[in-house]
């Protein structure tokens, strides 16, 4: 029997291959085009990416349906991203995105109007029931076979029964590879290049998106040692890692870069430090008076909230690995369960954590779920 599949159509390359992909295939191919929440000020483009995905639903002769998910992608997304600088964390839009707007609104919306599944270009795998891959109805989510575009990262929060319903057309394949077919297949985006950044910015920076919201408070840049070495427009607005928005007032020739290795929200302070081996010391801000603290250690742990395990942890003492940032490094760990909601993850290297960040566990290939840095 034929399925039903409601593909996303954002306009772009991706998902116009995964929904030519799966009519080759067989099954029922519907269009959708997903509105989202953009703020006033900024220029969108939602209409021209509509227009291109309306072009490819008519290039393969499919039905085409719009489903504005503004409201949804407003309060779940953007202004969770907004909540979370404020309290000084670093949050993961596109994890909430496919959480409560693709894979949330969007399938629930999808089943009730008599869809199967649901599909999007996403750069990763999974094994379900809708593609006859696992037995006992038990999905599996498993890492895009493409390196360097692999989305899995943003994935960790889906549950058993979605992935029962979700297609990953091109999971299998490499980005070069999806070009050609795009080629191949004739289709109107074909040399469309790809979009970059959280989708209702544009090509807008990050911390002048949040200024409209935030007020920014000019703050001191300190070293190690704790000297004021230059001035930043907010502590809220940096996170872990960084080495461009501040300004070092305190520089010889012979420095090379900064990055930020520590946040004193309280004080409104960042620490940064230009040693190479920077991920060589933890910076930890007190529980109780907020007041920095460097340290270096051989041993690192770090607690994660909100857990969602997509399969089960078998082995408690076994070595997996954890990614803690998109494109990150994978850092073998092992996981000690805490609560069921909660869980210690322990590196075997240090590594820079900012709160807020979504930090994966992966067991090979698959990925196993994840949880919020606390």
């Amino acid at each position: 029997m034929k399925k039903k599949v409601f593909v996303g159509l954002s306009g772009g390359v991706d998902s116009a291959v995964s929904a030519t992909l799966l009519k080759k295939q067989g099954y029922e191919v519907v269009g959708v085009f997903i509105k989202t929440w953009h703020p006033d000020f900024l220029e969108c483009n939602e209409e021209d990416e509509r227009r291109d995905a309306m072009r490819v639903a008519a290039f393969l002769d499919i039905p085409f349906l719009t489903f504005d998910l503004a409201d949804v992608y407003k309060k779940e997304v953007a202004d969770y991203m907004i909540r979370e600088y404020k309290e000084g964390r670093t949050p993961n839009p596109d994890v909430m995105c496919n959480k409560e707007v693709k894979f949330g609104t969007f399938l629930k919306k999808a089943i009730s109007m008599g869809a199967d599944c649901v599909a999007t270009g996403h750069y990763a795998r999974v094994l379900s029931p809708c593609e006859g891959g696992v037995p006992e109805g038990r999905g599996g989510l498993l890492k895009g076979k493409d390196p360097s575009k692999d989305q899995s990262y943003f994935l960790w929060t889906l549950k058993q029964e979605q992935l029962e319903r979700i297609v990953f057309p091109i999971g299998n394949l490499k980005k070069t590879e999806v070009r050609k077919l795009a080629k191949k297949f004739n289709l109107p985006v074909a040399e469309k290049k790809d979009s970059q950044g959280i989708c209702f910015l544009g090509a807008v920076d990050l911390k002048e998106f949040l200024k409209h919201y935030i007020k920014f408070k000019k703050g001191k840049v300190c070293d190690e040692k704790g000297e004021v070495i230059g001035h930043h427009e907010g502590a809220v607005f940096y996170t872990l890692g960084e080495r461009h928005g501040f300004t070092i007032t305190k520089k010889k020739s012979t420095d090379g870069p900064y990055y930020i290795v520590g946040k004193d929200i309280k004080k409104n302070t960042l620490i940064v430090s230009q040693e190479k081996s920077v991920l060589d010391f933890l910076p930890l801000l007190h529980p109780l008076d907020g007041t920095f603290r460097l340290q270096n250690t051989k041993n690192f742990s770090l607690k994660i909230e909100s857990t969602n395990w997509i399969n089960q942890i078998s082995k408690l003492n076994k070595n997996y690995t954890c990614q803690i940032r998109y494109h990150g490094e994978f850092l073998p760990c092992r996981i000690k369960p805490i609560s069921k909601n909660k869980a210690e993850i322990i590196l075997e290297k240090p590594a820079l954590v900012a709160s807020g960040q979504s930090c994966v566990i992966y067991d090979g290939d698959v990925c196993l779920g994840g949880g919020v840095v606390v």
